[in-house]
């Protein structure tokens, strides 16, 4: 398979499979091999509006809430799927190489915020009990975040479940002055940068933790190097 063809595979996140509403299987580049993603986030809420954010918000939003049955029912699928070789016959992955036909992970990332759902830890506890029944401890749980929820209660009640369960959370840091923030991620009122290296530092006391950057053009112009400089004193801070 040539190297454009592989590349294609990984630059194809399409939130829909099958008739699924929240989980979609993807090649990922992180995980060196497939994905399993899930979409909690159907009203495409977040609390940042990013300036390179991708998601389309003018299209009609979907459910509500999220539907845990459903839900769980759609994951396992996805995993039986992955684990009988079948989903590798589908037109969509028939053409990924042998050594990316692996699942890594269950993640929840999509459309929004996943760990604003209020019931965020029981989709945790969902996602682990499927790995239990299929034996599989070696897949991760991961959670790509903004760490804006890393005070609620609902992403409070996930941390043990997420430890126990090879679990592995990814946190944006895209900036080290708070008006570069304010600029790139456009968070929701109250949410300061300062409140979210804080949140993440005391979560990353007890446990190893990813930091998922983007830099980017913006006007034309890459971050200065005083802005640079500072996003390194944010990082030896959580460090």
């Amino acid at each position: 398979m040539k190297n454009t063809d592989v590349n294609n595979l990984i630059r194809d996140h399409r939130r829909q499979w099958r008739e699924c509403l929240y989980v979609y299987p993807v090649i990922a580049r992180r995980s060196r091999g497939m994905s399993i993603g899930i979409n909690l986030n159907p009203r495409m809420e977040c609390t940042f509006a990013c300036a390179y954010c991708q998601v389309d918000r003018s299209v009609p939003r979907g459910l509500s809430e999220v539907q845990l049955p459903i839900l769980r029912d759609e994951l396992l699928m996805a995993m039986t799927a992955a684990a009988n070789g079948g989903i590798w016959r589908e037109e969509r992955f028939r053409a990924v190489p042998k050594r990316l036909r692996r699942v890594n992970d269950i993640a929840f990332s999509g459309d929004g915020e996943p760990t604003c759902m209020k019931n965020f830890d029981v989709a945790v506890q969902t996602a682990a009990d499927i790995k239990k029944q299929m034996n599989l401890a070696d897949v991760k749980i991961v959670v790509i975040t903004n760490a804006t929820q890393f005070r609620s209660s609902q992403f409070t009640r996930a941390l043990p479940i997420l430890d126990a369960n090879n679990g592995e959370i990814w946190a944006k840091l895209d900036a080290g002055t708070e008006e570069y923030f304010q600029r790139v991620n456009h968070p929701a009122g109250g949410i300061t940068l300062d409140s979210i290296v804080d949140d993440i530092a005391a979560v990353a006391g007890g446990r190893p933790i990813v930091i998922q950057t983007l830099f980017m053009l913006v006007d034309g112009m890459p971050p200065s190097e005083a802005e640079i400089k500072a996003y390194t004193r944010r990082l030896r801070k959580i460090i």
